[in-house]
């Protein structure tokens, strides 16, 4: 198995991406500790994980909250006795014209997107390098890439922070062994999306921008993480990968 022995924490772990990384690590020979705000869904995809014979256990995760993270960090020492992969997955959107957003809305959207990333990585480097090394994915978008205009602007620069900030942690950490990655999906089929899913010209425009012609599924960008997770790409770091079915391409 691609993970074996390996333990993976997950931010955003209770749906969409982030279960469908969950369940995808476990089958892979990983301990999961899934994390989220979203309590009984987390702990359904816990008891789902452990039904079928994997090893997982939920943590409740706010991803702003420095001390809860070191929680988290230390629940997962505590119960597994090491850290080797961390999926920065947890991420909101929202809907709003760069004029009419309020200041509030942009200081969430940076907060979940930005700067949780910055605290999940924050907490876990230490005992990576404890132990040797690990591996942290952190997922951005391809709208951390590209101008859009059916994006709230905010989104698109949080999702750039998280680009340059994986960058940015890749090379200063390269030095021990902790390789430092970023996803960039495009238009997904997960709860983040189904509220515009639900307008047919959007889904439509989406469709017509992407090569594939369609939305992806929440595995298809989970194999993609768990490629960068395992010693499989053990010589990848501060690089970002495009699972957007041809968006930015064209």
């Amino acid at each position: 198995m691609r993970l074996d022995g390996k333990v993976a924490i997950i931010s955003g772990g209770s749906r969409g991406m982030g279960a469908a990384e969950a369940k995808l690590f476990a089958r892979e020979g990983a301990r999961v500790v899934i994390c989220d705000i979203l309590e009984d869904e987390g702990r359904q995809i816990e008891a789902e994980i452990n039904e079928v014979g994997g090893d997982a256990v939920f943590v409740k995760l706010d991803v702003t909250s420095q001390d809860e993270w070191e929680n988290v960090v230390n629940a997962t020492i505590e119960r597994f006795g090491r850290l080797d992969i961390v999926v920065n997955n947890a991420g909101i959107g929202v809907q709003s014209t760069i004029e009419d957003m309020p200041v509030e809305m942009w200081d969430r959207v940076m907060d979940v997107n930005a700067k949780g990333v910055f605290l999940g990585t924050k907490a876990a480097i230490p005992h990576m390098k404890a132990t040797g090394g690990g591996s942290i994915i952190n997922i951005s978008s391809i709208s951390g890439n590209i101008g859009q205009d059916n994006v709230n602007a905010g989104y698109n620069a949080s999702k750039g922070a998280v680009r340059i900030f994986t960058k940015a942690a890749a090379v200063q950490y390269a030095g021990d062994n902790i390789r430092v990655n970023s996803i960039h999906p495009g238009p997904i089929i997960t709860p983040m999306t189904a509220e515009g899913r639900l307008d047919p010209e959007r889904v439509r425009t989406m469709e017509s921008r992407t090569a594939l012609g369609r939305y992806g599924e929440p595995e298809e960008v989970a194999h993609a993480v768990l490629f960068l997770a395992s010693d499989e790409s053990s010589y990848v770091t501060g690089s970002e990968v495009m699972v957007d079915g041809g968006y930015t391409a064209q």
